[in-house]
């Protein structure tokens, strides 16, 4: 017994410092801004609609203090430290709404995957607590100028809490910035359909009434705990519902086709909720509802294929104009995605391709997500008194062929932009000399 365990003893002192050499690729977080910083003579793109030409923007203590067009005052060292960026474009700091980063790290490892817990209904799972300030995904996902994640949970009918977190921290508390709401699982009206290398015709769901009533039973059964302040005996998933009830948090349900959706309005106008619909498929449709009612959206993917055969094939990219021509307030999302989160700003490129301007394509990952998720008071544009996370792209941002992020801010501390892609790209290009 003794052997045993001097043996694994032996391992772990040998395996140790491999862990934390594995881990020595995440740059470190930045530290917090010291002094004042000027990005001058650079078009900047507000988040609002608005740009700036040969525009200059200044922060302090992380919040934005300056933002003008063509200024009158002649910068200097004094006011701090100036960056030229003449030719160069600034953008808000890119928010990716219903996401896993920081919650997988391996899709096919299960031991990295920590977002979907036991069990049908869990809104006391609060996913923040699971969030990996070390994973490798997540510089990959900066260096494309996403700075800040919704990390939702997944799974079951209620999956649970989801969080607004910036990536760039040293421990869950430091990524904070809000808890916002619940993730409700809406029942799907098909069922089956195969996978993508096997596909089959969906059939009807037959349960979908009976899961729509315990879904339905629950919320009321929550309601009228909540109503409740204090209970003798505690009910932790009740007690995690009160935000939905008092309106502090949200409840944001995953749900495609109409009827689905329409059914989830319904539940949410009897139970007096905010109403978040995420996925929406087939949104376009019932564009002019969804405004009236004020619904808001977070579109799944603009690069899929249509949720139906009888939709046009490219009805994806098209869907966000349509939304956008109707007043519905709604962002763009890769729902569920870590890595993939990197190629958000293409999805919106895409869509100012099918109807949205470029502008609209912009806050549509920007000040729209922000203002969908609570948030727009602190990110999402670039305004005086915000929080100074922003980008500078030698290029188009929502152009795969020319964006080229250069510098980048969170709360005015400049992050380190590198990764381990980068890393081996530099490594072989040196081997080839290619460099």
């Amino acid at each position: 017994m003794k052997n045993i365990s001097k043996r694994i003893l032996i391992i772990l002192i040998i395996c140790l410092p491999s862990f934390a050499f594995a881990q020595s690729d995440v740059p470190a977080p930045a530290p917090a801004q010291t002094k004042s910083v000027y990005l001058t003579h650079a078009t900047i793109h507000v988040g609002n609609g608005q740009v700036l030409q040969n525009a200059t923007i200044g922060f302090e203590k992380g919040k934005i203090i300056f933002l003008e067009e063509n200024p009158t005052f002649k910068t200097d060292e004094t006011l701090g430290k100036i960056i030229d960026c003449t030719g160069k474009h600034i953008y808000p700091g890119i928010i990716a709404p219903n996401t896993k980063i920081g919650l997988t790290e391996i899709e096919s490892v299960r031991a990295t995957n920590d977002y979907n817990e036991v069990g049908s209904y869990n809104p006391n799972v609060r996913a923040i607590i699971s969030y990996n300030t070390d994973s490798r995904v997540t510089p990959t996902i900066r260096s494309n100028g996403v700075l800040y994640a919704q990390i939702a949970p997944q799974g079951g009918s209620i999956s649970g809490t989801s969080a607004v977190a910036q990536l760039d921290a040293w421990n869950w508390e430091d990524a904070l910035a809000k808890e916002d709401g619940i993730w409700l699982n809406w029942p799907s009206v098909l069922s089956g359909g195969g996978w993508w290398a096997e596909p089959s015709a969906p059939k009807t769901n037959k349960d979908y009434d009976k899961q729509v009533t315990a879904i339905k039973e629950y919320f009321t059964e929550a309601k009228s705990y909540c109503a409740v302040a204090q209970h003798a005996k505690t009910n932790l998933r009740f007690e995690a519902m009160r935000g939905l009830f008092d309106k502090t948090k949200k409840l944001y349900v995953n749900a495609g086709r109409i009827k689905e959706m329409q059914h989830a309005i319904q539940l949410a106008e009897e139970m007096n909720l905010q109403l978040v619909l995420s996925g929406a498929d087939e949104s376009w449709m019932i564009a002019d509802e969804l405004a009236k009612k004020k619904v808001s959206v977070i579109l799944g993917k603009t690069h899929d294929l249509p949720a139906s055969t009888d939709e046009d094939i490219d009805q994806p990219y098209k869907t966000p104009a349509v939304l956008q021509k109707a007043g519905v307030l709604f962002c763009l999302s890769i729902p569920g995605g870590f890595w993939q989160e990197r190629n958000l700003m293409f999805n919106a490129g895409t869509a100012a391709a099918y109807g949205l301007s470029k502008e609209e394509a912009l806050s549509a990952i920007t000040l729209n997500t922000a203002k969908i998720l609570g948030v727009d008071a602190q990110i999402g544009s670039l305004e005086k008194g915000k929080a100074a996370s922003l980008i500078v792209s030698s290029g188009d941002v929502l152009d795969m062929r020319t964006s080229n992020i250069e510098f980048a801010f969170i709360d005015g501390r400049q992050i380190d932009l590198n990764n381990k892609q980068k890393e081996l790209n530099e490594k072989y290009l040196k081997k080839y000399g290619l460099n």
